[in-house]
């Protein structure tokens, strides 16, 4: 937990229910072939300040249209989630059905549709089956409950091995401030605003304004910086609500709590990025590029990404070959400028550090060190550079055959 709010506790077995003014839920709907569940719900009491971070790719899914315009109000009371299908590629018809599952929310809740933002994630290019849907949404709504069992952070998975949940709380202005965050995502993640969702959700009193320029920052160092396989979803949303039930001191200037309350939010989301990097499809290990010495940060952050996503390196990674040439070859072609001749490269992880390239020249080493060093379970990539100060980390996983089986066999 370095480098963040020394007063932020994490606390186990708790999640967005338990954060003061939430409630949610998740539930089978029917839309899972498989019964699993997947529908969630979550629910303020109040209106709450929100922001959101959605996919830049040109073919947005139709939730993503309907969200980008429902979050300019700045309030929201509802976030709806259907797993098991995209609504994407669906046409003027998927655009209703967006809309239709925003008023049907509404509808049970008492509240304005556009104050409920609706979120797909699944197969592209296949109509929701509307009738299992608007049945999911009451069960959803009759069921809400607080200080509850974490099934709305089941609910919103597809290939996902494990849940990512996270419960934190801290102290502002006098008053205990809670935090939490769920997400979903293990395959076509790179995201840049993967199929990736993110949910968190704070008690915290503070303006719209304020609210999103910690989801700007925070998005850009936390899930910006992960990749998996190279594809931008057509869904890819990660939103942050704050309901101020805490009834801290109104956050509405970058003072000492909107600094204490941006890195606790960092450290969730960067805390979620990592999860989904980890449960890449697929995937054998977390794979950190840690770069330093760049010529500004935006460098370091370009560098990293191209590094993290070359499908050579996470390919390198699997094998558990030190073959630092691809490292080099895919910071070159980030875009970002660096003096390879003052470079240096060296892999870490529990089993030890090896360095394999020093200011522009490689070293030798021993073969059987080098795999045991990338036979662990996280591998951090170590990147120095002699051109500045600027540094950026970015999270990924191994490329393994196991990818392309569960790809190739993804509608079935």
């Amino acid at each position: 937990m370095s480098g963040y709010n020394s007063e932020m506790k994490i606390i186990e077995g708790k999640s967005i229910s338990w954060v003061k003014g939430f409630q949610a839920i998740g539930i089978a709907s029917g839309i899972k072939s498989s019964g699993a569940k997947d529908m969630c719900l979550i629910y303020s009491e109040r209106p709450a300040a929100a922001a959101a971070s959605f996919t830049t790719n040109v073919v947005k899914a139709a939730p993503v249209v309907l969200d980008i315009k429902n979050i300019e109000g700045g309030s929201i009371r509802a976030l709806i989630v259907n797993s098991g299908n995209a609504n994407a590629c669906t046409g003027e018809e998927g655009y209703a059905d967006a809309v239709g599952m925003a008023g049907i929310t509404a509808e049970q809740l008492g509240i304005a549709p556009e104050s409920v933002l609706v979120y797909s994630t699944g197969v592209i290019g296949v109509r929701l089956p509307m009738d299992k849907v608007r049945a999911g949404i009451v069960n959803c709504s009759k069921s809400l409950v607080s200080e509850s069992e974490d099934h709305a952070a089941e609910a919103i998975m597809t290939t996902d091995l494990s849940k990512k949940s996270i419960f934190v709380q801290m102290q502002l202005s006098g008053k205990t401030i809670s935090i939490a965050g769920i997400a979903k995502g293990s395959g076509m993640i790179h995201p840049n605003m993967a199929t990736m969702l993110s949910y968190v959700v704070t008690d915290a009193n503070i303006t719209s304004e304020m609210l999103k320029k910690i989801q700007k920052s925070s998005v850009e160092k936390s899930f910006n910086m992960i990749s998996v396989d190279g594809d931008t979803s057509t869904n890819d949303s990660a939103t942050l609500l704050a309901n101020g039930f805490a009834e801290n001191d109104l956050i509405d200037s970058e003072n000492d709590d909107y600094y204490k309350l941006q890195e606790s939010i960092d450290y969730i989301n960067t805390w979620l990025a990592k999860k989904i990097a980890a449960d890449g499809e697929g995937a054998t290990k977390l794979v950190e590029i840690d770069l330093k010495g760049a010529y500004t940060d935006e460098a370091a952050r370009k560098m990293a990404k191209s590094v993290i996503s070359s499908s050579l390196v996470k390919t390198a990674m699997h094998g558990a070959d030190a073959n630092w040439g691809r490292i080099l070859c895919a910071m070159g072609y980030s875009g970002a400028c660096f003096v390879p001749d003052k470079a240096n490269v060296s892999f870490v992880s529990s089993a030890g550090k090896l360095e394999v390239f020093r200011d522009g020249k490689p070293i030798i080493f021993d073969e059987g060190i080098a795999r045991a060093v990338l036979s662990e379970n996280e591998v951090s990539i170590q990147i120095v550079l002699a051109d500045g100060n600027g540094s950026a980390k970015a999270w990924g996983c191994d490329l393994s055959a196991k990818y392309v089986e569960i790809n190739g066999n993804y509608r079935s």
